[in-house]
């Protein structure tokens, strides 16, 4: 466990008579970004929500660099930068206020966080959009601002919800690289995503979740070694994972109908 940077121990979540999770056990190491996919539906955000302690399990230990979740939230939340899969910022700030309200809670010193913002405004190239108000911004550009606030105090351990969501291709590639920065000092990323491109290019290891439950887990070569091929694409292997190797009937039958 001590090699964990996050220990996941028969986590439960129902929301009334609906399983989300279905007993997850889960160890993620230091120093590596760790990818969670899944289809839509299968459990991924309230896993990471779980695991940010921004939402209670039905049942389970969550242990977080040493913390139990479950025990001492609010320490857990200190230690986490989290990016929700859609940003909730305050809309009637600019992001130079929304940025300056979260480093202060955040108890980040004044020139610290206004060096931080500045170089962060401008790797993202948004230095021009600072003095607008959120609310007048693209999707693209609040996710800047969403990711920005996850880093502004320096944490222990980054989560993104589809944290590419909205990014432009240069954009996306400094946060790659920003995210290969951050495990390199022994520090660890959560990344979830469907599109399977995305965690082949940035993930060193994932776990597959489906209905709530993990399937698989391993680096890419060890997933195409369960799957028993060594060549197989992430698609193919996610696909066989969840039961839905098979989709020739079902494109035929598209095919069928759209030539009606």
């Amino acid at each position: 466990m001590s090699n964990s940077s996050i220990v996941i121990r028969d986590l439960y979540k129902s929301y009334g008579e609906v399983q989300a999770l279905g007993g997850i056990d889960l160890e993620i190491p230091n120093g590596q970004i760790f990818g969670i996919l899944g289809p839509n539906g299968s459990g991924k955000t309230t896993l990471l929500k779980i695991i940010t302690s921004i939402m209670e399990p039905t049942s389970g230990l969550v242990v977080v660099n040493g913390i139990n979740a479950g025990e001492n939230p609010m320490k857990v939340k200190t230690i986490v930068g989290y990016v929700p899969e859609t940003p909730t910022l305050y809309e009637s700030l600019t992001p130079l206020e929304f940025l300056g309200f979260v480093g202060s809670i955040r108890k980040v010193d004044h020139n610290i966080l206004s060096e931080r913002i500045n170089r962060f405004a401008s790797a993202f190239e948004i230095e021009d959009k600072m003095n607008n108000f959120i609310g007048s911004l693209s999707f693209g550009t609040k996710q800047k601002v969403a990711i920005i606030s996850a880093f502004i105090h320096d944490p222990e351990i980054i989560v993104l919800d589809e944290g590419m969501n909205g990014l432009d291709p240069r954009s996306a590639k400094i946060l790659k690289n920003l995210l290969l920065d951050f495990v390199s000092a022994g520090k660890t990323v959560l990344f979830s995503t469907h599109v399977l491109e995305v965690a082949e290019s940035v993930c060193h290891r994932m776990a597959i979740i489906y209905k709530g439950n993990i399937v698989d887990v391993g680096t890419l070569k060890e997933l195409r070694e369960s799957a028993g091929e060594k060549d197989a694409k992430l698609e193919d292997i996610f696909l066989n994972a969840t039961g839905d190797s098979d989709l020739k009937p079902v494109i035929e039958s598209l095919k069928e109908t759209l030539s009606k």
